[in-house]
């Protein structure tokens, strides 16, 4: 028997609506006329994705191509405008830069804030706590407020919330490449302590040679939609003939 599938999307589409208008004083102009400064921009298009638990998959394709949008639908962040979405399992996302960060509060409040949204209760928060901080490698400005964090802080911090409350997805979009390398190493290793524990992992990167050395799988998006889905090798060529080189 196969193993369950943890993310299931069925006719996936997003659609947003792009405002032509070009400045506030315009659009109180013409707000009588606003429905002629709107366009229909479909960032996704009958996105059909199963995912199965122990998967690490990577999305690919260029700046545009949706894979953000898709993390997002997959996260919940965001609602299709057509199609289903199902999920199963505790989530734990790191989408952007210092998401779910609140810049007024230190690094030890936003753990304990971050953690609640993910579903830990204060005691598994506490318990977990100094392996979250170890893990970030931030000690010294733990009790800081995270809008005096650098970037790479505020990644490594992230990353390490998400890794320790016991997630069965993960979701990870960019974020490796804003730390210094030896947290980038650190987190490569966590990822596939992951993989051997059976846990799925969905990776957005630019970086071939990362998506080829933690994904058994690779879906290539252009343009809002997927081209293709399968075996990881073939979908870097696939990925890379969109710009024309081939691997």
């Amino acid at each position: 028997m196969g193993s369950p599938d943890v993310v299931r999307l069925d006719g996936v589409s997003k659609r947003f609506t792009v405002l032509r208008d070009k400045s506030v004083k315009e659009r109180l102009l013409n707000v009588s006329t606003s429905r002629a400064h709107r366009e229909d921009f479909w960032a996704l298009r009958d996105i059909d994705l199963t995912i199965s638990a122990g998967t690490t998959i990577g999305l690919v394709g260029h700046n545009g191509s949706g894979k953000s949008t898709l993390l997002k639908l997959i996260g919940g962040i965001l609602r299709p405008t057509s199609g289903s979405v199902s999920r199963r399992g505790r989530l734990a996302a790191l989408l952007e830069l210092g998401a779910g960060f609140h810049p007024d509060l230190t690094g030890r409040e936003n753990v304990f804030l971050n953690a609640a949204l993910l579903g830990l209760s204060r005691r598994e928060t506490r318990a977990a706590f100094d392996r979250i901080v170890d893990f970030s490698g931030i000690g010294d400005f733990i009790d800081t407020a995270v809008k005096f964090y650098s970037s790479g802080m505020a990644v490594r911090l992230g990353f390490a919330v998400a890794v320790h409350v016991d997630p069965d997805l993960l979701l990870v979009d960019e974020v490796l490449a804003v730390g210094d390398e030896a947290f980038q190493l650190k987190c490569i290793d966590k990822i596939r302590e992951f993989q051997r524990e059976g846990r799925t992992i969905i990776f957005v990167s630019h970086a071939s040679q990362l998506v080829s050395q933690l994904c058994d799988r690779v879906a290539v998006l252009h343009h809002g939609s997927m081209i293709f889905d399968g075996e990881t090798a073939t979908g870097l060529r696939t990925f890379h003939g969109l710009a024309g080189t081939a691997e």
